[in-house]
């Protein structure tokens, strides 16, 4: 019965006369949240539910996202991705709000859904749905880590996971200078149609420096802030100065040692002269004091 009413409906559309109202600009909803696709009717007559039918379909391809006809929800010929998904809110039908409750909201969701109601006349009208997923907060990573000097060429990665649509990100020095026209980007969708952005900014190594990434959602504005300082005391001494340092310090204490084996030896033979020049005093003295005993021949 469906599928012959909603194309008898769509045959007199060129008598409709019916005001519908909905939204003129996108309606953004949050990934896996509930959204409200709002679609108001005016009718000049009291009427019975009986006599209300409402059709909820995408614009694009016609699927049936909700049909309301002869007082009660039909949805044998409702898409898939639909089931169990959506609602009207019964109480306020009387009172002109053919709107639809689309729960837990996916990417898929995304596009044109168009608005039919008939209670005598027919009327309907268009809404576009976005979907926005919040992206987590942006990792900041500096390859490579270590072993760096100034003039070097470091790849700066900043990383989001989990948001959609695609993201923007911004680089800035620490002067506030940007950066985003020295970057690569790439996205990579998972099955929920949700982003990985990474964004890869090359940079050649200054000492004191700092860069940011910021990550900007189109639809939710800015959502996160990375920043990294890279100091004089990241940056290692190049290989030639490291070698020629420890060649000195090897040459010094090579010296060193030198000095103290010279200084040793001269140290032992002045001992050794003083030993011999005290000995020679003694056995002087001695004689002196043999002759000195000698008695004089008469």
């Amino acid at each position: 019965m469906l599928h012959l009413l909603l194309p008898a409906v769509l045959a007199v559309q060129a008598m409709a006369v019916m005001e519908l109202r909905v939204p003129e600009q996108p309606v953004v909803a949050l990934y896996d949240q509930d959204a409200t696709l709002n679609c108001s009717f005016s009718h000049p007559n009291v009427f019975n539910l009986s006599d209300l039918s409402i059709f909820w379909q995408l614009t694009d391809t016609k699927r049936n996202v909700h049909t309301y006809s002869e007082g009660r929800d039909l949805l044998v010929d409702q898409a898939e991705g639909f089931a169990n998904r959506t609602s009207l809110f019964a109480t306020q039908l009387k009172l002109g709000n053919a709107s639809l409750l689309l729960r837990k909201v996916v990417v898929a969701d995304e596009g044109s859904y168009t608005c039919f109601v008939r209670v005598q006349d027919y009327g309907r009208a268009a809404l576009f749905l976005q979907v926005a997923a919040p992206y987590t907060k942006p990792a900041l990573t500096l390859e490579p880590e270590s072993n760096l000097r100034p003039g070097d060429k470091v790849a700066l990665t900043c990383v989001a996971y989990g948001g959609y649509p695609a993201g923007v990100v911004v680089w800035q020095d620490g002067s506030g200078r940007n950066l985003t026209e020295n970057v690569t980007l790439s996205l990579v969708a998972n099955e929920e149609g949700l982003f990985t952005i990474t964004s890869v900014l090359t940079v050649t190594l200054e000492p004191n420096s700092t860069y940011s990434c910021q990550l900007i959602n189109p639809l939710l504005g800015e959502e996160g802030y990375a920043s990294v300082t890279i100091t004089g005391q990241n940056i290692a001494f190049p290989p030639v100065a490291l070698w020629v340092t420890v060649g000195l310090a090897v040459c010094l204490l090579v010296l060193l040692v030198a000095l103290a084996a010279v200084c040793r030896r001269k140290i032992k033979e002045s001992c050794e002269e003083a030993r011999r020049e005290a000995e020679e005093a003694k056995e002087l003295n001695e004689d002196e004091s043999e002759t000195a005993m000698t008695p004089l021949k008469t």
